[in-house]
Parts: structure tokens; sequence; C-alpha cells
């Protein structure tokens, strides 16, 4: 498989500042995403800051609202809009829901997530103070495909973090976002590139 240079188009997904968002906003800035635009910015907040932010910047944004429907009818909405947009891939960037079998369906191994965790340890909320509890040396960020499971797609890259002894869960979430902001464009850069397979579980850049 060669790698692809036509223009990908990026739908973004977030619930808050949306700080991944901006990072890979920068990324295709500087050129360290060439093949890559963001069409469209979602969020089930209406008042986001990452989503006045996409506005500030001139980039279509959108509230779904999330209120008083079942998964499955707000995913079919955010489905819908990423569509209408045109968009090949979906990366979530803070976005704090779980998608349903249905949208991972609607874009099999085109939906990006990032994690602030060496996945397989500590899926799911509070990944640092997880990490801390457990008594852990080293902690990190992982990026992977999402699938119908919980932190548990497969693994396109992972950044590694040491926990300091006087660490609280804000500090270490503040190195570990970091390396976030760095490990998230580089592995859509990846994935756009096409220069890739997966094997089983595993991303084998070729």
């Amino acid at each position: 498989m060669g790698i692809e240079t036509t223009m990908k188009r990026l739908g973004i997904l977030l619930s808050g500042r949306g700080s991944n968002f901006l990072a890979i906003h920068q990324a295709i800035a500087d050129g360290r995403l060439p093949n890559a635009e963001i069409a469209v910015v979602l969020s089930n907040k209406v008042d986001a800051p990452g989503l006045a932010r996409a506005r500030v910047f001139g980039l279509p944004a959108h509230h779904i609202p999330v209120a008083g429907r079942t998964p499955f009818e707000r995913d079919l909405e955010f489905i819908a809009k990423l569509r209408e947009y045109e968009v090949d891939f979906v990366c979530l960037a803070g976005y704090m829901r779980i998608i349903s079998v249905t949208f991972v369906e609607a874009f099999p191994n085109r939906i990006l997530n990032v994690h602030p965790s060496l996945l397989p340890n500590f899926p799911g909320l509070d990944a640092q103070a997880q990490a801390l509890e457990f008594g852990a040396k080293v902690a990190g960020c992982t990026v992977h495909f999402v699938d119908e499971a919980v932190d548990h797609g497969v693994i396109i890259l992972q950044r590694a973090v040491s926990v300091l002894d006087d660490d609280t869960a804000g500090s270490l979430s503040a190195r570990i976002l970091e390396q976030e902001h760095q490990a998230y464009p580089e592995a859509i850069a990846r994935v756009l590139s096409g220069d890739y397979e997966i094997r089983g579980r595993r991303f084998v850049v070729r």
C-alpha cells in the first residue's frame, strides 16, 4: 500500500475546551498534517469552549443536543452531520460520551481517540488518578482506533511519562496532556498516510 496524498477531511467531537482539537488544528497550520483539513467540529455541550474556538477559526461548528434522547438517537444525528460534511475520519478530542455500536459501524477503523493512560492499563474515567492509586511508576497516553468496547481498539501510538513521587492527579494529568498534544497529530498522520496494516490487534507501519 503506497502513501496516500489525497486531502482527508476530519470531523472533531469534543465536550469541553478541546485542547487536543487545538493541537490538531495547529499541526495542520504548521504543515505537520499536510494532507488533512478539519471539516466540522461537533459537541454534545452547547457551551463547550472548543466549539466557540472552532467558530473563531471559521470552522463549521455544531451542537448536537443529548437531553431526553437515547444514545442511538443522538449518534444517528452525529453520523448524519459527519456525512453531511463528507468526513473521512472522526477524531474524539475530549468527547465525554460512549459512542454506540451504530456509530462505530458507520466509520469502521476511521474513529480515533486519545486516552490518558498506557492502555490496556487504566481504561475509563480518571485514568491518572487510577495510575497513582495503583502505584504505577510509568503513565502516559494512547492513541487508538475506537471499537465497540471502551478504550479497547487497536493501538496506533503511545507516549510514556514518568510518575513522580510527589505527583498529584492534576500534575500528572498536565504532563500527560503535553504528550497527548504531540502524539495525537502524529498518530493521525500515520493513519492518513495509508502506509500501514492491521495485523490482529497490531498497527504495523509499512
